[in-house]
């Protein structure tokens, strides 16, 4: 058995899980995802908890056990706690300010970059003096969310020299010397 896929999920209180046509559904206050469910795969709701069974050792079904299992979890943490992601941007004048649902990024490129995000994200902006700007993303969409955050880092990749660009906060970057002061 998957070790992931056979792991019970815990369904928290104000959280809901209906199965209905091979299709998942979680409401929660934070919001409702859905999501398809391959028909081998059996899902069901009982005494506060999720089970994933699969049919057969299958190499197709086992791979399945646990990605059904793993992205169920990810709606009942994402619809009961959210997701929260933060960015960097390091680089002299790169500056990031968004008004709505639209995200202005100034990344040293001739033009400022709108990127109109989804409704499902929270977006906000923060500039401190003497401190890189922040990107603020929140969803309870957790595949969405990574999506947009890797759509805003392709813009700018954090370069290894001096290692400017987009990155995410904590995120290491690793640093290449440049040329050497004792070639010959």
């Amino acid at each position: 058995m998957s070790r992931i896929g056979k792991a019970p999920i815990e369904i928290p209180a104000g959280v809901t899980v209906t199965v209905k046509d091979h299709e998942v559904t979680v409401k929660g206050p934070k919001g409702e995802l859905k999501q398809e469910i391959n028909p081998d795969i059996n899902v069901e709701v009982k005494e506060g908890h999720v089970y994933v069974t699969r049919p057969t050792d299958d190499k197709e079904h086992r791979s399945l056990h646990g990605l059904y299992r793993a992205l169920i979890h990810n709606m009942v943490v994402g619809v009961s706690e959210g997701y929260k992601k933060e960015m960097e941007l390091v680089g002299v004048g790169y500056r990031a300010t968004s008004t709505g649902q639209v995200l202005e990024l100034a990344l040293g490129f001739s033009h400022a970059i709108y990127i109109k995000l989804p409704k499902e994200i929270k977006v906000e902006a923060k500039s401190e003096r003497n401190k890189n700007p922040l990107i603020i993303l929140e969803s309870c969409d957790k595949q969405l969310l990574g999506q947009v955050c890797a759509k805003i880092r392709s813009l700018r990749k954090p370069e290894p020299y001096k290692g400017k660009g987009i990155k995410f906060v904590g995120e290491i970057i690793r640093r290449k010397s440049g040329k050497s002061a004792n070639a010959k």
